[in-house]
């Protein structure tokens, strides 16, 4: 059984391996990493030798790392990346090419529909009724959405909201606010089993599940970066952030949000934003913390969304689909008993 990991900021991983009576009889890590001396890659496939095959990924990285000594030199090769690529070569961990995605494009609907589909589509596919998911968001009104664990009265100027007829939600997934409004931001949801994040801190996984989108962003001249935890951001500043949620059900919902053309002004009027939040981004004013894409490429945001999808599309298996009327009906119930429920908006005051 073999698989494969590309450590994230490092070198990829081969795993080869055989199991016998529930115990990993060979190992082989190979990879184009570099490792001091050459015998210990023989201590590393001696001490994965014998592991039980459902060993998690601590274990296995454990058993490298006590077989490892004092003066071995690694580059591009981690213990825990190295636990991944055997996780994904025993079956206990999935990659890419495991996965075939829907891709659904639109339709347009209320921003608060859109935040009541990605509960829907993740009990969806949870149920065995879909499979993963890439999702890009179209939205007819305004929205200042905050995230799952943020205060209400923190993060809301009410005035503001009031004065431009500014709806506000919550959404299912942590992180910070986002100001939307039609046209000025490029939102897609990513619907994923948990284990292919299997063995990544949450750092490594917000950074591993936007890999593809640096590439798309590089394809439309936009040089842009991770910038840890959630944070994507060009030589410019910031274009967005993302955030994420792990189900119980063993799914996870990835989104992420992106400024192409925002109205500073009137966010500011809408948001409260702290000067400790704009401290610790390192920026003096909150109006030079999101940066258009629009100023950046000289593209339609139309243009830039349908290149998202070409290359999501050409980077992993995929097929277009569509959401289902009785999708659309069950987003539509939940819209208005959660989404646009006040007791939901304020759970948090």
């Amino acid at each position: 059984m073999r698989a494969d990991y590309k450590i994230q900021g490092g070198k990829l991983v081969v795993a080869d391996v055989e199991t016998e009576d529930g115990l990993i009889s060979r190992a082989s890590i190979s990879g184009d990493f570099f490792l001091e001396p050459d015998e210990a890659l023989e201590r590393i496939n001696s001490a994965l030798t014998g592991l039980p095959a459902n060993a998690g990924n601590e274990r296995i990285a454990a058993a490298v790392n006590g077989a490892l000594r004092e003066d071995d030199v690694l580059f591009g090769i981690t213990a825990e990346g190295i636990a991944v690529a055997v996780r994904r070569a025993l079956g206990n961990a999935s990659s890419w090419d495991d996965l075939e995605f829907e891709v659904i494009a639109g339709p347009t609907v209320s921003p608060t529909l859109n935040l009541a589909l990605d509960q829907v589509l993740i009990d969806e596919i949870a149920a065995g009724r879909r499979g993963p998911m890439f999702r890009t968001w179209e939205w007819n009104a305004p929205l200042l959405v905050i995230g799952s664990f943020q205060s209400y009265d923190n993060e809301v100027n009410p005035e503001g909201v009031a004065r431009h007829g500014i709806t506000v939600s919550r959404r299912i997934t942590g992180g910070g606010a986002m100001f939307m409004e039609p046209g000025n931001a490029i939102t897609y949801s990513l619907y994923v089993p948990s284990s292919l994040v299997e063995g990544l801190s949450y750092v490594q996984a917000y950074a591993y599940l936007d890999e593809w989108v640096m590439g798309a962003l590089a394809g439309i001249g936009v040089k842009a970066r991770y910038v840890p935890l959630n944070d994507i951001a060009s030589e410019e500043g910031k274009i967005g952030g993302a955030a994420q949620k792990r189900f119980s059900s063993g799914w996870l919902l990835h989104h992420v949000t992106m400024s192409y053309d925002i109205d500073a002004v009137k966010m500011l009027e809408c948001m409260r934003i702290g000067k400790e939040k704009l401290r610790g981004k390192g920026t003096a004013s909150a109006a030079k913390r999101v940066d258009p894409m629009r100023s950046q490429t000289g593209m339609s945001r139309e243009a830039i969304v349908d290149a998202f999808l070409a290359h999501f599309s050409g980077t992993y298996a995929s097929r277009s689909a569509s959401l289902t009327e009785a999708e659309l009906e069950a987003a539509r119930v939940l819209e208005r008993e959660k989404f646009l429920d006040p007791a939901w908006v304020h759970r948090v005051p």
